[in-house]
């Protein structure tokens, strides 16, 4: 398949305000996922940055400058990632960066970003550490062995049968092999819950039926999933057809509620966790409206409710304005190198409320500290099934 190495330099097209003077402005890469395998969660971070952008440049702009976004399809592959992070940093003058997407396209443009001095925030990366050892690397996003303990702990003060439980993911997709590998044998082991060794599949295998019997043959109560949501759907349809009969649960990774149809009727009962959900209030259900009304205008028209990193894309925008209000940022190229370290240093100790939380923290390893929302499909519909507070940073 061929990436689309396209550099969109764009504006937020109808959504920017004409009133800003075209000279005065600050740029912000986006590198974002419009293709390859991570396509359908987030082709819609596109959407959310144009509408944050274009309701800040209908504001006023940052310091009475308007943003002006570069962007950069990766093709859901980590080298674009990186060269993406070169080009916004070498070659269009960008004072920081919403992205990258995933966790693996984080962990190959993070040090690039070290080493150029630019400030990326990742709107979806869970691999835990991600950001530990750089200090222009962030995270406006929970990692999956917090947000999957989250689910387990739910599990137990819900009453859900889960004493034995086994373990399926997709080996060939960085975030769902780690987490299958490390996360969830770790948070099953400190909740004494026994399992299996953990079964694999391919994210393009066809038939999961062996995999599938090889789980059921461990007579699971629960079954952890960890796959991407085209991959999960494969494998709740053929554990109801084998008759299982137990809870599939899962983190965020395939989280998506605009996902429900691939999973059918077999999904019904399905928990997973997700870092958003879009009816907790006022604020998030009138973002919902404009999420589900720009996608329609888009084409984008399955996508109608906020996934969790669209809603993280969208405040990752309204971060950085904070930030670079705090920093007097002008987006001049003789002051580019020194506004990039000053965003940096303002995004310290910055409190931020946004539709994914209120006062949201930063830890020391510069990832947020947002609630969780466990979900249950029911009727092939999302509903709120518990929630957690986010935790208090140190």
């Amino acid at each position: 398949m061929m990436h689309r190495r396209t550099i969109l330099g764009a504006t937020a097209g109808l959504l920017a305000a004409p009133a800003l003077a075209q000279t005065r402005e600050i740029v912000l890469g986006l590198s974002m996922v419009k293709s390859g395998p991570l396509k359908s969660p987030g082709e819609a971070t596109e959407t959310c940055v144009d509408l944050a952008v274009g309701e800040i440049n209908a504001a006023g702009g940052v310091n009475g400058r308007r943003i002006r976004l570069e962007k950069f399809d990766t093709g859901s592959d980590p080298r674009q990632a990186a060269t993406a992070t070169q080009k916004f940093a070498r070659d269009d003058n960008a004072v920081a960066i919403v992205g990258p997407f995933s966790s693996g396209e984080s962990a190959v443009a993070f040090p690039v970003g070290e080493r150029l001095g630019i400030v990326q925030v990742s709107t979806s990366a869970s691999q835990p550490g991600l950001t530990a050892n750089f200090s222009y690397a962030w995270r406006l996003t929970e990692d999956e062995g917090k947000q999957f303990g989250r689910l387990l702990t739910s599990l137990n003060r819900k009453n859900i049968p889960a004493s034995r439980a086994e373990i399926m993911y997709i080996s060939d997709e960085r975030i769902s092999n780690i987490t299958a590998t490390q996360f969830y044998p770790a948070l099953l082991r400190a909740r004494n819950i026994p399992f299996g060794e953990p079964v694999s599949f391919q994210y393009r295998t066809f038939d999961v039926a062996p995999q599938v019997t090889q789980i059921l043959q461990r007579n699971p109560q629960v079954v952890a999933l960890a796959a991407t949501p085209d991959g999960a759907g494969k494998v709740l349809r053929e554990l109801r057809r084998q008759g299982f009969t137990g809870r599939v649960i899962g983190s965020q990774i395939f989280a998506d509620p605009n996902s429900v149809e691939l999973f059918g009727p077999e999904g019904e009962g399905m928990l997973i966790v997700a870092g958003f959900w879009w009816d907790r209030n006022d604020t998030t259900r009138a973002f919902t409206r404009k999420y589900a009304e720009e996608n329609a205008r888009r084409g984008l028209t399955t996508k109608k409710i906020p996934h969790h990193s669209d809603a993280q894309a969208y405040d990752t925008v309204y971060l950085l304005k904070q930030a670079m209000e705090r920093a007097g940022t002008t987006g001049e190229v003789a002051r580019v190198a020194a506004e990039r370290t000053a965003i940096r240093d303002a995004l310290r100790g910055i409190r931020f409320t946004g539709v994914t939380g209120e006062n949201t923290c930063f830890d020391a390893a510069r990832d947020a500290e947002l609630p969780g929302f466990i979900i249950e499909i029911k009727n092939q519909a999302w509903s709120l099934f518990d929630s957690f507070t986010a935790d208090s940073c140190a």
